[in-house]
Protein backbone atom coordinates (compact mmCIF):
# COMPACT_ATOMS: atom_id res chain seq x y z
CA UNK A 1 0.00 0.00 0.00
CA UNK A 2 2.72 2.48 1.01
CA UNK A 3 4.50 1.81 -2.28
CA UNK A 4 1.64 3.46 -4.18
CA UNK A 5 1.02 6.18 -1.58
CA UNK A 6 2.43 9.44 -2.95
CA UNK A 7 3.76 11.53 -0.07
CA UNK A 8 5.38 13.98 -2.49
CA UNK A 9 1.97 15.17 -3.72
CA UNK A 10 0.80 15.58 -0.12
CA UNK A 11 3.78 17.84 0.56
CA UNK A 12 3.03 19.75 -2.64
CA UNK A 13 -0.58 20.36 -1.57
CA UNK A 14 0.31 21.02 2.08
CA UNK A 15 -0.21 24.83 1.78
CA UNK A 16 -3.75 24.17 0.55
CA UNK A 17 -4.43 21.88 3.51
CA UNK A 18 -3.00 24.41 5.94
CA UNK A 19 -5.21 27.09 4.42
CA UNK A 20 -8.19 24.74 4.78
CA UNK A 21 -7.20 23.96 8.37
CA UNK A 22 -7.07 27.67 9.21
CA UNK A 23 -10.49 28.20 7.63
CA UNK A 24 -11.98 25.23 9.48
CA UNK A 25 -10.51 26.53 12.75
CA UNK A 26 -11.95 30.05 12.55
CA UNK A 27 -15.29 28.85 11.16
CA UNK A 28 -15.56 26.34 14.02
CA UNK A 29 -14.52 28.92 16.61
CA UNK A 30 -17.07 31.52 15.50
CA UNK A 31 -19.76 28.84 15.17
CA UNK A 32 -18.94 27.52 18.66
CA UNK A 33 -19.28 30.98 20.21
CA UNK A 34 -22.53 31.53 18.35
CA UNK A 35 -23.81 28.10 19.37
CA UNK A 36 -22.91 28.71 23.01
CA UNK A 37 -24.74 32.05 22.98
CA UNK A 38 -27.80 30.58 21.26
CA UNK A 39 -27.70 27.54 23.54
CA UNK A 40 -27.57 29.70 26.67
CA UNK A 41 -30.55 31.77 25.50
CA UNK A 42 -32.56 28.68 24.55
CA UNK A 43 -31.63 27.03 27.85
CA UNK A 44 -32.88 30.02 29.84
CA UNK A 45 -36.04 30.02 27.76
CA UNK A 46 -36.65 26.33 28.44
CA UNK A 47 -36.09 26.81 32.16
CA UNK A 48 -38.37 29.82 32.32
CA UNK A 49 -41.86 29.46 33.79
CA UNK A 50 -43.17 31.98 31.25
CA UNK A 51 -44.87 30.31 28.29
CA UNK A 52 -43.89 33.20 26.03
CA UNK A 53 -40.24 32.13 26.54
CA UNK A 54 -40.62 28.42 27.23
CA UNK A 55 -42.71 27.45 24.20
CA UNK A 56 -40.62 29.18 21.46
CA UNK A 57 -37.41 27.79 22.98
CA UNK A 58 -38.88 24.28 23.03
CA UNK A 59 -40.09 24.57 19.42
CA UNK A 60 -36.66 25.81 18.28
CA UNK A 61 -34.80 22.99 20.02
CA UNK A 62 -37.11 20.25 18.77
CA UNK A 63 -37.21 21.62 15.21
CA UNK A 64 -33.42 21.78 14.95
CA UNK A 65 -32.75 18.44 16.65
CA UNK A 66 -35.31 16.58 14.54
CA UNK A 67 -34.00 17.72 11.13
CA UNK A 68 -30.64 16.93 9.46
CA UNK A 69 -27.95 19.59 9.41
CA UNK A 70 -27.58 19.12 5.65
CA UNK A 71 -31.26 19.99 5.11
CA UNK A 72 -30.86 23.07 7.32
CA UNK A 73 -27.72 24.10 5.44
CA UNK A 74 -29.46 23.78 2.07
CA UNK A 75 -32.48 25.69 3.37
CA UNK A 76 -30.31 28.62 4.46
CA UNK A 77 -28.22 28.49 1.26
CA UNK A 78 -31.01 28.05 -1.31
CA UNK A 79 -34.13 29.02 0.64
CA UNK A 80 -33.19 32.31 2.25
CA UNK A 81 -32.27 34.04 -1.06
CA UNK A 82 -35.75 33.19 -2.37
CA UNK A 83 -37.14 34.97 0.71
CA UNK A 84 -35.06 38.05 -0.03
CA UNK A 85 -32.23 37.41 2.44
CA UNK A 86 -28.84 36.85 0.83
CA UNK A 87 -25.82 35.71 2.82
CA UNK A 88 -22.33 34.71 1.72
CA UNK A 89 -21.33 31.05 1.75
CA UNK A 90 -19.29 31.57 4.93
CA UNK A 91 -22.11 33.42 6.69
CA UNK A 92 -24.58 30.72 5.68
CA UNK A 93 -22.32 27.96 6.99
CA UNK A 94 -21.65 29.70 10.29
CA UNK A 95 -25.36 30.41 10.76
CA UNK A 96 -26.30 26.78 10.11
CA UNK A 97 -23.59 25.39 12.41
CA UNK A 98 -24.41 27.87 15.19
CA UNK A 99 -28.14 27.14 15.18
CA UNK A 100 -27.68 23.38 14.91
CA UNK A 101 -25.12 23.06 17.69
CA UNK A 102 -26.90 25.71 19.76
CA UNK A 103 -29.98 23.50 20.04
CA UNK A 104 -27.91 20.60 21.36
CA UNK A 105 -25.91 22.82 23.70
CA UNK A 106 -29.15 24.21 25.12
CA UNK A 107 -30.15 20.74 26.30
CA UNK A 108 -26.65 20.04 27.63
CA UNK A 109 -26.66 23.28 29.64
CA UNK A 110 -30.20 22.65 30.85
CA UNK A 111 -29.17 19.24 32.18
CA UNK A 112 -26.20 20.86 33.93
CA UNK A 113 -28.36 23.55 35.54
CA UNK A 114 -30.95 21.02 36.70
CA UNK A 115 -28.21 18.91 38.30
CA UNK A 116 -27.43 21.71 40.81
CA UNK A 117 -28.80 21.23 44.31
CA UNK A 118 -31.70 23.66 44.73
CA UNK A 119 -30.56 24.31 48.29
CA UNK A 120 -27.62 26.29 46.93
CA UNK A 121 -29.96 28.48 44.89
CA UNK A 122 -32.14 29.04 47.97
CA UNK A 123 -29.01 30.01 49.91
CA UNK A 124 -28.22 32.57 47.21
CA UNK A 125 -31.74 33.98 47.47
CA UNK A 126 -31.40 34.18 51.25
CA UNK A 127 -28.09 36.00 50.84
CA UNK A 128 -29.81 38.66 48.76
CA UNK A 129 -28.42 37.72 45.35
CA UNK A 130 -30.64 38.64 42.41
CA UNK A 131 -31.32 36.28 39.48
CA UNK A 132 -28.33 37.30 37.38
CA UNK A 133 -25.96 37.19 40.39
CA UNK A 134 -27.17 33.67 41.23
CA UNK A 135 -26.65 32.75 37.59
CA UNK A 136 -23.12 34.15 37.56
CA UNK A 137 -21.80 33.02 40.95
CA UNK A 138 -23.73 29.82 41.70
CA UNK A 139 -25.44 28.27 38.70
CA UNK A 140 -23.20 28.81 35.67
CA UNK A 141 -19.80 27.89 37.23
CA UNK A 142 -21.16 24.55 38.44
CA UNK A 143 -23.26 23.92 35.35
CA UNK A 144 -20.31 24.56 33.02
CA UNK A 145 -18.03 22.41 35.16
CA UNK A 146 -20.51 19.53 34.99
CA UNK A 147 -21.11 19.90 31.27
CA UNK A 148 -17.56 20.22 29.94
CA UNK A 149 -17.38 16.58 28.70
CA UNK A 150 -20.66 16.71 26.73
CA UNK A 151 -19.88 20.25 25.51
CA UNK A 152 -16.52 18.96 24.29
CA UNK A 153 -18.29 16.14 22.49
CA UNK A 154 -20.69 18.58 20.82
CA UNK A 155 -17.81 20.88 19.86
CA UNK A 156 -16.04 17.98 18.18
CA UNK A 157 -19.27 17.18 16.32
CA UNK A 158 -19.45 20.83 15.24
CA UNK A 159 -15.89 20.73 13.89
CA UNK A 160 -16.60 17.54 11.94
CA UNK A 161 -19.94 18.89 10.69
CA UNK A 162 -18.09 21.89 9.23
CA UNK A 163 -17.01 19.48 6.47
CA UNK A 164 -20.54 19.82 5.05
CA UNK A 165 -19.75 23.43 4.17
CA UNK A 166 -17.66 22.09 1.30
CA UNK A 167 -21.01 21.28 -0.39
CA UNK A 168 -21.78 25.00 -0.69
CA UNK A 169 -18.30 25.85 -2.04
CA UNK A 170 -16.76 26.99 1.25
CA UNK A 171 -13.02 26.31 1.12
CA UNK A 172 -12.13 24.47 4.31
CA UNK A 173 -10.27 21.29 5.23
CA UNK A 174 -12.50 18.81 3.39
CA UNK A 175 -12.63 21.07 0.35
CA UNK A 176 -8.83 20.97 0.22
CA UNK A 177 -8.98 17.17 0.02
CA UNK A 178 -11.63 17.37 -2.70
CA UNK A 179 -9.48 19.83 -4.64
CA UNK A 180 -6.47 17.50 -4.50
CA UNK A 181 -8.62 14.56 -5.60
CA UNK A 182 -10.15 16.46 -8.52
CA UNK A 183 -6.80 17.79 -9.78
CA UNK A 184 -4.58 14.77 -9.17
CA UNK A 185 -7.16 11.97 -8.80
CA UNK A 186 -5.60 10.77 -5.55
CA UNK A 187 -8.49 10.16 -3.13
CA UNK A 188 -6.41 8.06 -0.72
CA UNK A 189 -3.76 10.74 -0.25
CA UNK A 190 -6.25 13.63 -0.25
CA UNK A 191 -8.74 12.32 2.26
CA UNK A 192 -6.12 10.59 4.42
CA UNK A 193 -4.47 13.99 4.90
CA UNK A 194 -7.86 15.55 5.61
CA UNK A 195 -8.64 12.92 8.24
CA UNK A 196 -5.19 13.37 9.79
CA UNK A 197 -5.78 17.10 10.31
CA UNK A 198 -9.21 16.43 11.84
CA UNK A 199 -7.55 13.96 14.22
CA UNK A 200 -5.03 16.64 15.18
CA UNK A 201 -7.82 19.12 15.90
CA UNK A 202 -9.60 16.52 18.04
CA UNK A 203 -6.56 16.04 20.28
CA UNK A 204 -6.04 19.81 20.59
CA UNK A 205 -9.66 20.22 21.70
CA UNK A 206 -9.34 17.34 24.15
CA UNK A 207 -6.19 18.86 25.69
CA UNK A 208 -7.79 22.31 25.99
CA UNK A 209 -10.88 20.80 27.61
CA UNK A 210 -8.80 18.97 30.23
CA UNK A 211 -6.86 22.16 31.01
CA UNK A 212 -10.05 24.21 31.27
CA UNK A 213 -11.72 21.71 33.55
CA UNK A 214 -8.75 21.75 35.94
CA UNK A 215 -8.85 25.56 36.09
CA UNK A 216 -12.50 25.71 37.16
CA UNK A 217 -13.22 26.12 40.84
CA UNK A 218 -16.38 24.02 40.61
CA UNK A 219 -15.95 20.70 38.85
CA UNK A 220 -17.37 17.23 39.37
CA UNK A 221 -15.47 15.02 41.79
CA UNK A 222 -13.42 12.28 40.13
Amino acid sequence: MLETFNFRVIVEYLPQFLHGLLATTWISLISFLGALFIGALACMGRLSHLRILNVPAGIFIEAIRSTPLLAQLYFFYFGLPSLGLRLSEYQTGILALSLNSGAYMAEILRAGVQSIDYGQIEAGITSGLDYFQRLRYIILPQAIGATIPPLLGQTIVLVKDSALLSLISVFELTRAGQLMNSEMFMPAEGFFTTALFYLLMYHVLKTLSSWWQKKLIFRPAM
